[in-house]
């Protein structure tokens, strides 16, 4: 079965979610809130995890975890099952608790406020989904991080780490006077959560900078298989494509404005468009496009035209 591909390096900062089967409860009370807490201190010790954040919702949960070690896939294993199998022991249950494959998002620490964002989309969750009132504080929500965030240092767990988003957030000091300020900051961005800035946290693979996400995919083209599919391999193909054709254009001492001034049959860019449909998974639309090589009509002629005069030689 196709699936998304885990890309782990030493240091990687990962938005993790995932949720109940079929969108159903993964609690079903405090206890069970308690134990998955107690079950992410333990793969912390296992895995020398770092927690930014997390979130217990009724029917899924988000953690941004840091992992110094090549631990992601290992500790999550880890976390589902032992949760799963302690849940069902407890409720008398049995088979899957979550759905399928949890979603990683990888997460840019460079310091450049990625990191911060998107703790303040996981701690905001509960005001997002109105399981607190609008005069409830958002230190009210027991089951996140907010609240250990807002104590002073040796009143957190061991495995909580604060100082990075207290850092983007530009609070020089764990204090109290930089926890008030913090505390601030989050309840004014609750009146502008839903704001544009989310949408790479809730649908991309990668949350940061571009120069990053391009080392990243350099990486990830190398490692993509055929049972890998999504946007992960969409952006590597879009990523090699485009190599390609700046290779294509140095070796024939083209610009950019070339592609525009030749014919949209010239047979140059013909040889282009055929090593891109052999050497990428790029779409004839996009090839039509990027070459200047008009419609997609076109380009198919072309191509079978191509592929009829080699079959005679």
């Amino acid at each position: 079965m196709a699936r998304k591909l885990r890309m782990e390096y030493p240091g990687a900062i990962y938005h993790v979610l995932n949720r109940g089967d079929r969108r159903e409860p993964i609690f079903q009370d405090d206890e069970d809130r308690q134990g998955f807490v107690a079950a992410l201190a333990e793969v912390c010790g296992r895995s020398g995890w770092q927690v930014h954040a997390y979130c217990l919702m009724p029917n899924h949960f988000h953690l941004v975890v840091e992992t110094p070690q090549l631990t992601l896939v290992g500790g999550m294993k880890w976390l589902l099952g032992t949760y799963t199998g302690r849940f069902n022991r407890r409720h008398k249950l049995f088979g899957h608790l979550f759905s399928g494959r949890y979603k990683a998002l990888i997460v840019d620490g460079s310091g450049n406020g990625y990191l911060r964002t998107v703790c303040e989309y996981v701690h905001l969750n509960p005001a997002r989904a109105k399981l607190l009132r609008p005069a409830q504080a958002l230190r009210e929500y027991r089951w996140s991080s907010w609240p250990a965030f807002l104590r002073a240092p040796g009143k957190r767990p061991e495995w909580l780490r604060v100082d990075r988003v207290l850092g983007e957030a530009g609070i020089p000091k764990d204090s109290t006077a930089g926890r008030r300020a913090l505390e601030l900051r989050m309840e004014a961005r609750r009146g502008a959560e839903e704001d544009e800035g989310y949408q790479p946290i809730r649908r991309g693979w990668f949350f940061g900078e571009p120069a990053l996400k391009k080392e990243l995919l350099g990486q990830m083209n190398e490692r993509l298989g055929p049972e890998h599919y999504g946007e992960e391999r969409q952006a590597s193909q879009g990523e090699k494509a485009e190599r390609l054709v700046a290779e294509e254009l140095r070796r024939r001492r083209w610009t950019e404005a070339t592609l525009g001034e030749r014919n949209k049959g010239d047979l140059e860019k013909l040889k282009v468009a055929v090593r891109l449909r052999k050497e990428t998974l790029m779409t004839v639309a996009w090839i039509a496009q990027r070459l200047q090589m008009g419609s997609v009509a076109n380009v198919n002629t072309l191509l079978y035209r191509w592929r009829q005069e080699k079959h005679k030689n």
